[in-house]
């Protein structure tokens, strides 16, 4: 379903410049982000700031710039992660302001993610959806990697005998004479799995286990 567009049409005269930075702790710094945007010379009462995860749009500053934005208008960002760190959601949020909102996107780390600039009579907003759409499959590419190398590593530990999960708990030498009165009918559950010093859950899979076993009542 194409995302509902929330920029208002009517610009204003020669379009205002916006900056957005973002920091995913309180003990992160903003200032570093925001001495960038001010040298590019976007004004310090412009530049909107959030203190957020970069997992989704949905933060409060970020969206009340969205809310202030108009046609002709101009966000500036230091880095592409500052907007997100999912490319897939970048690429469709750019999409959502450049091309529904007429709004120019600029990123100050990466020259070529600037849709004001032309280059050989080719927009730049052509040339930045490429490079974003080459970063999403870059990205995509990567997160399978990762994934295929954990399961690769899982995979050669289990193989060594290394496991997996929480250590098996180990039963205590009390844990014979418990299951003898257990299975005498004079403990109860919930008294035997006490006596070990485990949950019940526990006891029942150790006397599910010596089913069977040699020297088994």
């Amino acid at each position: 379903m194409e995302q509902r567009c929330t920029v208002r049409r009517e610009p204003r005269e020669g379009g205002a410049m916006y900056g957005y930075a973002r920091v995913s702790t309180r003990d992160q710094n903003l200032a570093r982000q925001i001495d960038a945007l001010e040298e590019f010379g976007v004004e310090r009462r412009r530049i909107f700031t959030d203190t957020a995860s970069g997992k989704d749009f949905q933060r409060p500053a970020y969206q009340r710039l969205v809310r202030r934005l108009r046609t002709g208008d101009t966000v500036v960002v230091k880095s592409i992660d500052r907007l997100g760190r999912n490319y897939d959601e970048i690429l469709d949020e750019w999409r959502r302001l450049t091309k529904c909102g007429n709004v120019h996107l600029v990123v100050l780390d990466m020259p070529l993610l600037d849709t004001r600039r032309e280059a050989n009579g080719v927009t730049g907003e052509f040339i930045a959806d490429m490079v974003l759409q080459l970063l999403s499959y870059v990205a995509h590419i990567e997160r399978d990697n990762i994934r295929q190398r954990q399961a690769e590593g899982i995979a050669a530990a289990q193989a060594r005998g290394v496991r997996f999960g929480r250590p098996r708990i180990e039963r205590p030498e009390a844990f014979e004479t418990v299951r003898g009165l257990y299975l005498a009918g004079d403990l109860t559950c919930t008294e035997a799995a006490g006596a070990c010093g485990v949950s019940q859950s526990t006891f029942r899979r150790w006397m599910s286990a010596c089913k069977g076993a040699p020297g088994a009542l």
